[in-house]
């Protein structure tokens, strides 16, 4: 299964960023094969809007199975449904810890957004 992660660094290390559309970077991980690939989002962070759709199209071309973040507004939340990416809301710590809280069933799979729309 591929698990996207918002993050604020390149790591497994790294926190988990609570953003979706304007998180740092994404951290792809296989779990099958546990290959790691990061994604930089810096077009993300600067956009004047549009960074949660923007973000979803991203996260949809790495071919995610799920995607693990602390919030996730409307549109962006639209766009993951619609590419049928499941969207797990109030992960945190480390994205490595994320992973953990998925696996452990810790985490509740989101029917609706959890923030209005231009969240900061």
């Amino acid at each position: 299964m591929k698990v996207v992660v918002t993050s604020s660094g390149k790591s497994l290390d790294a926190a988990v960023d609570p953003r979706f559309g304007r998180a740092p970077q994404f951290i792809c991980v296989d779990t099958a094969t546990g290959e790691t690939t990061v994604v930089d989002n810096t077009a993300g962070v600067s956009a004047a809007q549009g960074a949660g759709v923007q973000a979803a199209e991203t996260v949809a071309r790495l071919g995610a199975d799920c995607l693990l973040t602390g919030h996730c507004g409307p549109k962006a939340f639209r766009a993951l449904e619609a590419a049928n990416i499941p969207v797990y809301v109030g992960a945190s710590g480390t994205v490595a810890d994320a992973l953990q809280q998925l696996e452990k069933g810790r985490l509740e799979r989101a029917t609706q957004p959890d923030v209005g729309g231009h969240w900061a």
